[in-house]
Protein backbone atom coordinates (compact mmCIF):
# COMPACT_ATOMS: atom_id res chain seq x y z
CA UNK A 1 0.00 0.00 0.00
CA UNK A 2 2.84 2.82 0.55
CA UNK A 3 4.36 1.81 -2.30
CA UNK A 4 1.26 2.09 -4.49
CA UNK A 5 0.82 5.55 -2.53
CA UNK A 6 4.30 6.12 -3.71
CA UNK A 7 3.90 5.62 -7.13
CA UNK A 8 0.09 7.48 -7.22
CA UNK A 9 2.11 10.41 -5.76
CA UNK A 10 5.25 10.38 -8.24
CA UNK A 11 2.57 10.04 -10.81
CA UNK A 12 0.39 13.29 -9.87
CA UNK A 13 3.38 15.29 -9.35
CA UNK A 14 4.81 14.99 -13.08
CA UNK A 15 1.47 14.33 -14.90
CA UNK A 16 -0.79 16.98 -16.76
CA UNK A 17 2.87 19.01 -17.61
CA UNK A 18 2.92 20.35 -21.54
CA UNK A 19 5.63 17.96 -23.56
CA UNK A 20 7.38 20.97 -24.41
CA UNK A 21 7.98 21.22 -20.55
CA UNK A 22 9.62 18.25 -20.54
CA UNK A 23 11.97 19.05 -22.93
CA UNK A 24 13.01 21.87 -21.34
CA UNK A 25 13.58 20.07 -18.08
CA UNK A 26 15.81 17.74 -20.15
CA UNK A 27 17.80 20.36 -21.74
CA UNK A 28 18.20 21.93 -17.52
CA UNK A 29 18.99 18.46 -16.46
CA UNK A 30 21.82 17.61 -19.19
CA UNK A 31 23.18 21.29 -18.87
CA UNK A 32 24.03 20.97 -14.95
CA UNK A 33 25.54 17.23 -15.38
CA UNK A 34 28.05 18.84 -17.40
CA UNK A 35 28.66 21.77 -14.56
CA UNK A 36 32.06 21.18 -14.15
CA UNK A 37 33.85 24.03 -14.40
CA UNK A 38 32.07 25.90 -11.30
CA UNK A 39 33.62 23.07 -9.41
CA UNK A 40 36.87 22.82 -10.30
CA UNK A 41 37.99 26.16 -11.43
CA UNK A 42 39.94 27.29 -7.88
CA UNK A 43 41.49 23.71 -7.55
CA UNK A 44 42.61 23.94 -11.71
CA UNK A 45 44.23 27.55 -11.63
CA UNK A 46 46.20 26.78 -8.14
CA UNK A 47 47.23 23.39 -8.53
CA UNK A 48 47.13 22.85 -12.25
CA UNK A 49 48.76 26.23 -13.55
CA UNK A 50 50.23 27.68 -10.35
CA UNK A 51 47.57 30.98 -9.84
CA UNK A 52 47.61 32.11 -6.16
CA UNK A 53 44.46 31.97 -4.13
CA UNK A 54 44.49 35.51 -5.08
CA UNK A 55 43.97 35.20 -8.86
CA UNK A 56 41.64 32.60 -8.52
CA UNK A 57 39.20 35.17 -6.42
CA UNK A 58 39.55 37.33 -9.08
CA UNK A 59 38.58 34.95 -11.73
CA UNK A 60 35.87 33.95 -9.77
CA UNK A 61 34.66 37.29 -8.88
CA UNK A 62 34.75 38.21 -12.97
CA UNK A 63 32.98 34.79 -13.51
CA UNK A 64 30.76 36.20 -11.54
CA UNK A 65 29.89 39.63 -12.71
CA UNK A 66 29.51 38.58 -16.14
CA UNK A 67 26.70 36.62 -15.12
CA UNK A 68 25.12 39.87 -13.20
CA UNK A 69 25.53 41.73 -16.89
CA UNK A 70 24.23 39.02 -18.90
CA UNK A 71 20.72 38.67 -16.32
CA UNK A 72 19.52 41.98 -17.55
CA UNK A 73 20.87 41.33 -21.57
CA UNK A 74 19.20 37.61 -21.59
CA UNK A 75 15.90 38.60 -20.29
CA UNK A 76 16.41 41.69 -22.81
CA UNK A 77 17.34 38.88 -25.65
CA UNK A 78 13.96 37.00 -24.50
CA UNK A 79 11.53 39.66 -24.79
CA UNK A 80 13.02 40.91 -28.03
CA UNK A 81 14.32 38.25 -30.26
CA UNK A 82 12.17 34.78 -28.80
CA UNK A 83 12.95 32.54 -26.28
CA UNK A 84 14.13 29.61 -28.54
CA UNK A 85 16.95 32.13 -30.47
CA UNK A 86 18.30 33.05 -26.70
CA UNK A 87 18.42 29.88 -25.78
CA UNK A 88 20.37 28.72 -28.73
CA UNK A 89 22.95 31.92 -29.08
CA UNK A 90 23.01 31.04 -24.69
CA UNK A 91 24.45 27.57 -25.14
CA UNK A 92 26.51 27.48 -28.00
CA UNK A 93 28.51 30.72 -27.09
CA UNK A 94 28.54 28.71 -23.63
CA UNK A 95 30.02 25.55 -25.26
CA UNK A 96 32.27 27.59 -27.25
CA UNK A 97 33.69 29.94 -24.37
CA UNK A 98 34.03 26.63 -22.02
CA UNK A 99 35.96 25.12 -24.71
CA UNK A 100 38.28 27.89 -25.13
CA UNK A 101 39.23 28.29 -21.34
CA UNK A 102 40.63 24.88 -21.61
CA UNK A 103 43.18 25.60 -23.83
CA UNK A 104 43.98 29.45 -22.99
CA UNK A 105 47.39 30.08 -21.05
CA UNK A 106 48.11 33.91 -20.02
CA UNK A 107 46.34 34.92 -17.21
CA UNK A 108 44.55 37.69 -18.54
CA UNK A 109 43.39 35.61 -20.91
CA UNK A 110 41.88 33.26 -18.69
CA UNK A 111 40.47 36.26 -16.44
CA UNK A 112 38.57 37.38 -20.12
CA UNK A 113 37.76 33.82 -21.44
CA UNK A 114 36.12 33.13 -17.45
CA UNK A 115 34.54 36.39 -17.40
CA UNK A 116 32.57 35.69 -20.96
CA UNK A 117 31.89 31.65 -19.45
CA UNK A 118 29.62 33.83 -16.60
CA UNK A 119 28.22 35.89 -19.33
CA UNK A 120 27.39 33.59 -21.64
CA UNK A 121 26.44 30.86 -19.17
CA UNK A 122 24.47 32.81 -17.24
CA UNK A 123 22.18 34.77 -20.08
CA UNK A 124 20.17 31.28 -21.00
CA UNK A 125 18.19 31.59 -17.09
CA UNK A 126 16.04 34.35 -18.04
CA UNK A 127 14.81 32.84 -21.47
CA UNK A 128 14.32 29.59 -19.63
CA UNK A 129 12.20 30.87 -16.84
CA UNK A 130 10.15 33.12 -19.08
CA UNK A 131 9.42 29.91 -21.50
CA UNK A 132 8.35 27.68 -18.62
CA UNK A 133 6.18 30.36 -17.81
CA UNK A 134 4.51 30.79 -21.21
CA UNK A 135 4.08 26.80 -21.43
CA UNK A 136 2.49 25.91 -18.19
CA UNK A 137 -1.05 26.68 -16.97
CA UNK A 138 -0.89 28.81 -14.50
CA UNK A 139 -2.15 26.60 -11.68
CA UNK A 140 0.70 24.23 -12.77
CA UNK A 141 3.63 26.98 -12.31
CA UNK A 142 4.58 26.01 -8.97
CA UNK A 143 5.01 22.28 -9.60
CA UNK A 144 6.96 23.07 -12.88
CA UNK A 145 9.34 25.42 -11.21
CA UNK A 146 9.88 22.73 -8.58
CA UNK A 147 10.70 19.83 -10.82
CA UNK A 148 13.06 22.69 -12.94
CA UNK A 149 14.94 22.80 -9.72
CA UNK A 150 14.84 19.35 -8.49
CA UNK A 151 16.98 18.63 -12.20
CA UNK A 152 19.28 21.51 -11.43
CA UNK A 153 20.31 19.73 -7.97
CA UNK A 154 20.44 16.58 -8.96
CA UNK A 155 22.69 17.77 -11.64
CA UNK A 156 24.98 19.41 -9.65
CA UNK A 157 25.17 16.50 -6.60
CA UNK A 158 26.13 14.13 -10.07
CA UNK A 159 28.65 16.67 -11.55
CA UNK A 160 30.15 17.31 -8.14
CA UNK A 161 30.74 13.75 -7.41
CA UNK A 162 32.70 13.17 -11.07
CA UNK A 163 34.14 16.65 -11.52
CA UNK A 164 36.46 15.16 -8.62
CA UNK A 165 37.38 12.28 -10.63
CA UNK A 166 37.62 13.58 -13.99
CA UNK A 167 40.42 16.07 -12.48
CA UNK A 168 42.21 13.33 -11.71
CA UNK A 169 42.67 12.68 -15.30
CA UNK A 170 42.46 15.51 -16.96
CA UNK A 171 41.34 19.18 -16.15
CA UNK A 172 41.03 19.92 -19.81
CA UNK A 173 38.80 16.84 -20.22
CA UNK A 174 36.09 18.26 -18.10
CA UNK A 175 36.22 21.57 -19.80
CA UNK A 176 35.55 19.77 -23.22
CA UNK A 177 32.53 17.33 -21.72
CA UNK A 178 31.14 20.31 -20.73
CA UNK A 179 31.35 22.48 -23.69
CA UNK A 180 30.06 18.78 -25.70
CA UNK A 181 26.84 18.45 -22.68
CA UNK A 182 25.97 22.20 -23.13
CA UNK A 183 26.04 22.14 -26.69
CA UNK A 184 23.53 18.91 -26.56
CA UNK A 185 21.61 21.49 -24.99
CA UNK A 186 21.36 23.34 -27.59
CA UNK A 187 20.73 21.06 -30.20
CA UNK A 188 17.66 19.69 -27.85
CA UNK A 189 16.63 23.39 -28.01
CA UNK A 190 16.91 23.58 -31.97
CA UNK A 191 14.65 20.26 -32.31
CA UNK A 192 12.45 20.17 -30.11
CA UNK A 193 11.19 23.56 -28.48
CA UNK A 194 9.30 25.45 -30.39
CA UNK A 195 9.06 29.47 -30.25
CA UNK A 196 6.89 30.10 -26.85
CA UNK A 197 6.72 33.90 -26.62
CA UNK A 198 3.13 35.50 -26.83
CA UNK A 199 2.95 37.78 -29.99
CA UNK A 200 1.03 40.93 -29.85
CA UNK A 201 -2.49 40.72 -31.06
CA UNK A 202 -4.12 42.90 -33.97
CA UNK A 203 -5.97 45.19 -31.24
CA UNK A 204 -2.28 46.13 -29.28
CA UNK A 205 -1.15 46.76 -32.78
CA UNK A 206 -3.53 49.25 -33.59
CA UNK A 207 -3.79 50.76 -30.43
CA UNK A 208 -0.11 51.43 -29.97
CA UNK A 209 0.57 49.71 -26.73
CA UNK A 210 3.47 50.58 -24.83
CA UNK A 211 6.19 48.57 -25.13
CA UNK A 212 7.97 46.81 -21.49
CA UNK A 213 11.36 48.11 -21.13
CA UNK A 214 13.83 48.00 -18.23
CA UNK A 215 12.42 51.26 -16.75
CA UNK A 216 9.06 49.87 -16.78
CA UNK A 217 10.16 46.82 -14.32
CA UNK A 218 12.45 49.51 -12.13
CA UNK A 219 8.84 51.18 -11.67
CA UNK A 220 7.42 48.54 -10.60
CA UNK A 221 7.89 49.27 -6.89
CA UNK A 222 6.37 45.61 -5.58
CA UNK A 223 8.04 44.03 -8.21
CA UNK A 224 11.70 45.91 -6.92
CA UNK A 225 10.33 45.05 -3.80
CA UNK A 226 10.68 41.03 -3.88
CA UNK A 227 13.73 41.44 -6.14
CA UNK A 228 15.36 43.65 -3.30
CA UNK A 229 13.83 40.94 -0.26
CA UNK A 230 15.22 37.92 -2.85
CA UNK A 231 18.35 39.38 -2.41
CA UNK A 232 18.69 38.97 0.92
CA UNK A 233 17.47 35.54 1.24
CA UNK A 234 20.18 35.14 -1.75
CA UNK A 235 23.07 36.51 0.93
CA UNK A 236 21.60 33.53 3.35
CA UNK A 237 21.41 31.01 1.07
CA UNK A 238 25.34 31.95 -0.17
CA UNK A 239 26.71 30.78 2.97
CA UNK A 240 26.33 27.57 2.53
CA UNK A 241 29.59 27.71 0.22
CA UNK A 242 31.60 30.77 1.22
CA UNK A 243 30.91 31.27 4.95
CA UNK A 244 30.31 27.76 5.92
CA UNK A 245 33.45 25.73 5.07
CA UNK A 246 35.36 28.74 6.72
CA UNK A 247 33.50 28.63 9.70
CA UNK A 248 34.08 24.68 10.65
CA UNK A 249 37.64 24.75 9.00
CA UNK A 250 38.90 27.51 11.60
CA UNK A 251 36.60 25.67 14.52
CA UNK A 252 38.72 22.33 13.27
CA UNK A 253 36.83 20.35 11.67
CA UNK A 254 38.26 18.62 7.92
CA UNK A 255 36.89 19.46 4.43
CA UNK A 256 35.62 16.03 4.59
CA UNK A 257 33.32 16.96 7.83
CA UNK A 258 32.28 20.28 5.12
CA UNK A 259 31.96 18.16 2.29
CA UNK A 260 29.39 15.79 4.23
CA UNK A 261 27.64 18.44 5.84
CA UNK A 262 26.87 20.08 2.80
CA UNK A 263 25.92 16.83 0.76
CA UNK A 264 23.34 16.68 3.02
CA UNK A 265 21.78 19.78 1.57
CA UNK A 266 21.61 17.90 -1.98
CA UNK A 267 19.68 14.90 -1.01
CA UNK A 268 17.36 16.31 0.76
CA UNK A 269 16.77 18.51 -2.18
CA UNK A 270 16.69 15.57 -3.92
CA UNK A 271 14.48 13.63 -1.81
CA UNK A 272 11.85 15.84 -0.47
CA UNK A 273 11.41 18.92 -3.45
CA UNK A 274 8.45 17.10 -5.07
CA UNK A 275 6.79 16.09 -1.72
CA UNK A 276 7.16 18.96 -0.45
CA UNK A 277 5.80 20.62 -3.70
CA UNK A 278 2.81 19.19 -3.42
CA UNK A 279 2.21 19.84 0.15
CA UNK A 280 2.83 23.46 -0.92
CA UNK A 281 1.99 24.46 -4.43
CA UNK A 282 -1.94 25.19 -4.06
CA UNK A 283 -0.89 27.40 -0.34
CA UNK A 284 -0.59 31.62 0.26
CA UNK A 285 2.45 32.25 -1.52
CA UNK A 286 3.04 34.94 0.78
CA UNK A 287 2.71 33.41 3.96
CA UNK A 288 5.50 30.54 2.26
CA UNK A 289 8.19 32.96 1.50
CA UNK A 290 8.23 34.67 5.24
CA UNK A 291 8.48 31.10 6.03
CA UNK A 292 11.30 29.99 4.23
CA UNK A 293 13.33 33.34 5.05
CA UNK A 294 13.02 32.44 8.85
CA UNK A 295 13.37 29.05 8.24
CA UNK A 296 16.90 29.84 5.93
CA UNK A 297 17.65 32.93 8.82
CA UNK A 298 17.57 30.98 11.85
CA UNK A 299 18.87 27.75 10.10
CA UNK A 300 22.26 29.39 9.65
CA UNK A 301 21.93 31.07 13.14
CA UNK A 302 21.80 28.09 14.72
CA UNK A 303 25.02 27.47 13.26
CA UNK A 304 26.69 29.01 15.95
CA UNK A 305 25.72 26.74 18.16
CA UNK A 306 27.23 23.80 16.34
CA UNK A 307 30.01 21.76 18.42
CA UNK A 308 30.00 18.74 16.45
CA UNK A 309 29.38 17.55 13.26
CA UNK A 310 25.73 16.20 13.92
CA UNK A 311 24.56 19.82 14.99
CA UNK A 312 25.88 21.16 11.63
CA UNK A 313 23.93 18.95 9.65
CA UNK A 314 20.90 19.53 11.39
CA UNK A 315 21.57 23.28 10.97
CA UNK A 316 21.75 21.95 7.17
CA UNK A 317 18.44 20.55 7.17
CA UNK A 318 16.48 23.28 8.68
CA UNK A 319 17.47 26.04 6.37
CA UNK A 320 17.94 23.70 3.23
CA UNK A 321 13.73 23.09 4.25
CA UNK A 322 13.76 27.20 3.69
CA UNK A 323 15.57 27.00 0.55
CA UNK A 324 13.12 23.47 -0.94
CA UNK A 325 10.04 25.87 0.03
CA UNK A 326 11.38 29.16 -1.04
CA UNK A 327 13.29 28.55 -4.77
CA UNK A 328 9.48 27.39 -6.54
CA UNK A 329 7.14 29.80 -4.70
CA UNK A 330 9.33 32.61 -5.56
CA UNK A 331 9.70 31.63 -9.01
CA UNK A 332 6.04 31.99 -9.37
CA UNK A 333 5.69 35.04 -7.68
CA UNK A 334 7.34 36.89 -10.13
CA UNK A 335 5.78 35.21 -12.93
CA UNK A 336 2.59 36.87 -11.37
CA UNK A 337 3.82 40.32 -10.97
CA UNK A 338 5.46 39.82 -14.89
CA UNK A 339 3.36 41.38 -17.92
CA UNK A 340 3.02 38.65 -20.37
CA UNK A 341 5.36 40.55 -22.95
CA UNK A 342 8.00 41.51 -20.21
CA UNK A 343 8.63 38.09 -18.51
CA UNK A 344 11.95 38.13 -19.97
CA UNK A 345 12.81 41.12 -18.54
CA UNK A 346 11.52 40.46 -14.75
CA UNK A 347 12.87 37.34 -14.58
CA UNK A 348 16.43 38.80 -16.01
CA UNK A 349 16.06 41.32 -13.27
CA UNK A 350 15.30 38.77 -10.72
CA UNK A 351 18.04 36.52 -11.74
CA UNK A 352 20.40 39.44 -11.54
CA UNK A 353 19.64 39.70 -7.44
CA UNK A 354 20.51 36.05 -6.98
CA UNK A 355 23.99 37.11 -8.89
CA UNK A 356 24.78 39.98 -7.15
CA UNK A 357 24.33 38.22 -3.66
CA UNK A 358 26.87 35.95 -5.12
CA UNK A 359 29.24 38.79 -5.75
CA UNK A 360 28.74 40.22 -2.67
CA UNK A 361 28.49 37.16 -0.07
CA UNK A 362 32.16 36.14 0.03
CA UNK A 363 33.11 39.54 1.24
CA UNK A 364 30.34 40.26 3.57
CA UNK A 365 31.36 36.49 4.83
CA UNK A 366 34.67 37.09 4.75
CA UNK A 367 34.88 40.92 6.31
CA UNK A 368 32.42 39.52 9.81
CA UNK A 369 34.52 36.69 10.60
CA UNK A 370 38.23 38.34 10.35
CA UNK A 371 37.07 41.20 12.80
CA UNK A 372 33.93 39.52 14.77
CA UNK A 373 33.99 36.02 14.22
CA UNK A 374 31.83 33.53 12.82
CA UNK A 375 29.59 33.95 15.57
CA UNK A 376 28.47 37.29 14.51
CA UNK A 377 28.01 35.92 10.81
CA UNK A 378 25.50 33.65 11.90
CA UNK A 379 23.67 36.10 14.19
CA UNK A 380 23.44 38.23 10.94
CA UNK A 381 22.02 35.67 9.19
CA UNK A 382 19.12 35.70 11.93
CA UNK A 383 19.04 39.41 11.53
CA UNK A 384 18.44 39.34 8.15
CA UNK A 385 16.08 36.12 7.78
CA UNK A 386 13.90 38.11 10.39
CA UNK A 387 14.16 41.11 7.91
CA UNK A 388 13.33 39.60 4.55
CA UNK A 389 10.34 37.62 6.02
CA UNK A 390 8.91 40.92 7.58
CA UNK A 391 9.50 42.38 4.10
CA UNK A 392 7.57 39.76 2.37
CA UNK A 393 4.93 39.71 4.90
CA UNK A 394 4.94 43.80 4.61
CA UNK A 395 4.70 43.39 0.44
CA UNK A 396 2.82 40.52 0.04
CA UNK A 397 -0.25 41.02 2.09
CA UNK A 398 -1.96 43.16 -0.08
CA UNK A 399 -1.73 40.63 -2.93
CA UNK A 400 -4.42 38.92 -4.71
CA UNK A 401 -4.78 35.73 -5.12
CA UNK A 402 -3.82 34.01 -8.51
CA UNK A 403 -7.21 34.69 -10.58
CA UNK A 404 -7.75 37.69 -9.07
CA UNK A 405 -7.71 40.77 -11.55
CA UNK A 406 -4.53 42.69 -9.31
CA UNK A 407 -2.62 39.47 -10.02
CA UNK A 408 -3.37 39.57 -13.62
CA UNK A 409 -0.78 42.68 -14.53
CA UNK A 410 -1.70 43.36 -18.17
CA UNK A 411 0.07 45.13 -20.94
CA UNK A 412 -2.23 46.78 -23.44
CA UNK A 413 -4.96 45.64 -21.40
CA UNK A 414 -4.27 42.08 -21.40
CA UNK A 415 -3.80 40.28 -18.78
CA UNK A 416 -1.11 38.11 -17.32
CA UNK A 417 -2.31 34.70 -17.40
CA UNK A 418 -4.80 34.77 -19.83
CA UNK A 419 -4.37 34.19 -23.72
CA UNK A 420 -5.08 38.07 -25.60
CA UNK A 421 -8.87 38.28 -26.87
CA UNK A 422 -10.14 39.44 -29.88
CA UNK A 423 -12.66 41.89 -28.79
CA UNK A 424 -14.08 42.30 -32.18
CA UNK A 425 -14.54 38.74 -32.62
CA UNK A 426 -16.29 38.65 -29.62
CA UNK A 427 -18.18 41.84 -29.99
CA UNK A 428 -19.17 39.89 -33.16
CA UNK A 429 -20.30 36.57 -31.52
CA UNK A 430 -21.78 38.64 -28.72
CA UNK A 431 -24.16 40.11 -31.30
CA UNK A 432 -25.16 36.59 -33.19
CA UNK A 433 -25.90 34.97 -30.07
CA UNK A 434 -27.92 37.98 -28.57
CA UNK A 435 -29.63 37.80 -31.75
CA UNK A 436 -30.39 33.76 -31.97
CA UNK A 437 -31.21 34.48 -28.50
CA UNK A 438 -33.93 37.10 -28.54
CA UNK A 439 -35.67 36.62 -32.54
CA UNK A 440 -38.06 33.92 -31.73
CA UNK A 441 -39.35 35.19 -28.67
CA UNK A 442 -39.95 38.70 -30.41
CA UNK A 443 -41.49 37.11 -33.22
CA UNK A 444 -44.18 35.14 -31.38
CA UNK A 445 -44.73 38.12 -29.05
CA UNK A 446 -45.48 40.41 -32.14
CA UNK A 447 -47.66 38.06 -33.66
CA UNK A 448 -49.97 37.28 -30.43
CA UNK A 449 -49.76 41.18 -30.02
CA UNK A 450 -50.90 41.72 -33.54
CA UNK A 451 -54.08 39.01 -32.89
CA UNK A 452 -54.94 40.58 -29.67
CA UNK A 453 -54.79 43.94 -31.18
CA UNK A 454 -57.09 43.28 -33.69
CA UNK A 455 -59.58 40.66 -32.09
CA UNK A 456 -60.01 43.31 -28.90
CA UNK A 457 -59.47 47.04 -30.04
CA UNK A 458 -62.74 48.85 -30.38
CA UNK A 459 -62.41 50.20 -34.13
CA UNK A 460 -63.72 53.82 -34.59
CA UNK A 461 -67.04 54.32 -37.32
CA UNK A 462 -64.60 55.35 -40.29
CA UNK A 463 -62.05 51.77 -39.52
CA UNK A 464 -65.92 49.69 -39.11
CA UNK A 465 -68.57 51.19 -41.48
CA UNK A 466 -67.05 53.66 -44.26
CA UNK A 467 -66.10 52.18 -47.31
CA UNK A 468 -62.51 52.14 -48.20
CA UNK A 469 -61.29 53.23 -51.72
CA UNK A 470 -60.12 50.97 -54.56
CA UNK A 471 -56.90 51.82 -53.60
CA UNK A 472 -56.68 51.15 -50.20
CA UNK A 473 -58.86 48.03 -50.60
CA UNK A 474 -56.86 46.49 -53.14
CA UNK A 475 -53.66 47.52 -52.25
CA UNK A 476 -51.08 45.24 -51.23
CA UNK A 477 -49.50 46.35 -48.05
CA UNK A 478 -45.72 46.29 -47.41
CA UNK A 479 -44.05 44.22 -44.83
CA UNK A 480 -43.72 47.19 -42.65
CA UNK A 481 -47.56 47.82 -42.49
CA UNK A 482 -48.55 44.02 -42.23
CA UNK A 483 -45.89 42.64 -39.68
CA UNK A 484 -45.09 46.02 -37.37
CA UNK A 485 -45.70 44.81 -33.94
CA UNK A 486 -47.60 47.37 -32.00
CA UNK A 487 -47.62 47.70 -28.11
CA UNK A 488 -50.60 47.49 -25.51
CA UNK A 489 -50.80 51.42 -25.36
CA UNK A 490 -50.81 51.47 -29.10
CA UNK A 491 -53.17 48.87 -29.95
CA UNK A 492 -56.24 51.07 -29.09
CA UNK A 493 -55.21 54.36 -31.18
CA UNK A 494 -55.41 53.43 -35.24
CA UNK A 495 -51.76 54.03 -36.88
CA UNK A 496 -50.84 55.07 -40.27
CA UNK A 497 -48.89 52.92 -42.22
CA UNK A 498 -46.07 55.86 -41.71
CA UNK A 499 -46.37 55.97 -37.91
CA UNK A 500 -46.33 52.13 -37.60
CA UNK A 501 -42.90 51.27 -36.35
CA UNK A 502 -40.60 49.30 -38.73
CA UNK A 503 -39.34 46.23 -37.11
CA UNK A 504 -35.92 46.12 -35.91
CA UNK A 505 -33.10 44.41 -37.67
CA UNK A 506 -31.39 42.01 -35.69
CA UNK A 507 -28.18 44.33 -34.98
CA UNK A 508 -30.71 47.29 -34.31
CA UNK A 509 -32.56 44.42 -31.70
CA UNK A 510 -29.63 43.65 -30.26
CA UNK A 511 -27.95 47.47 -29.62
CA UNK A 512 -29.49 47.24 -26.01
CA UNK A 513 -28.32 44.47 -24.60
CA UNK A 514 -24.31 44.75 -23.09
CA UNK A 515 -21.43 44.09 -25.52
CA UNK A 516 -18.57 41.45 -23.71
Amino acid sequence: MPLAAARRAVRESVSGLPREFWWLWTSTLVNRLGAFVATFMALYLTLDRGYSASYAGLVASLHGLGGVISSLGGGVMADRLGRRPTLLVAQASTAVSVALLGFVQDPVAIAAVAFLVGATSNASRPAVQAMMADIVRPEDRVRAFSLNYWAVNLGFAISSMAAGFIAEVSYLAGFLIEAGMTLTCAIVVFLKLPESRPERTAVERAGGAEEVGLGTVVRDRRFMGVVGLSFLVALIFQQGSVGLPVAMGEAGFAPADYGLAIAVNGVLIVALQIPVTRFIEHRDPGRLLVISSVLAGYGFGLTAFAGSIGVFVLTVCVWTLGEIVNAPTQTGVVVRLSPVRGRGRYQGMYTMSWSVAALVAPLMSGVVIDRWGAEWLWGLCAVIGTVAGAGYWALMSGMPEADGKAAEKSVAGEPVDRQPVDRQSVDRQSVVGTAAETAIPMAAGAEALRTATEADAPRTATEAGAPRTTTEAGAPRTTTEAGAPRTTTEAGAPRTATEAEPPRTVPEANARTRSV
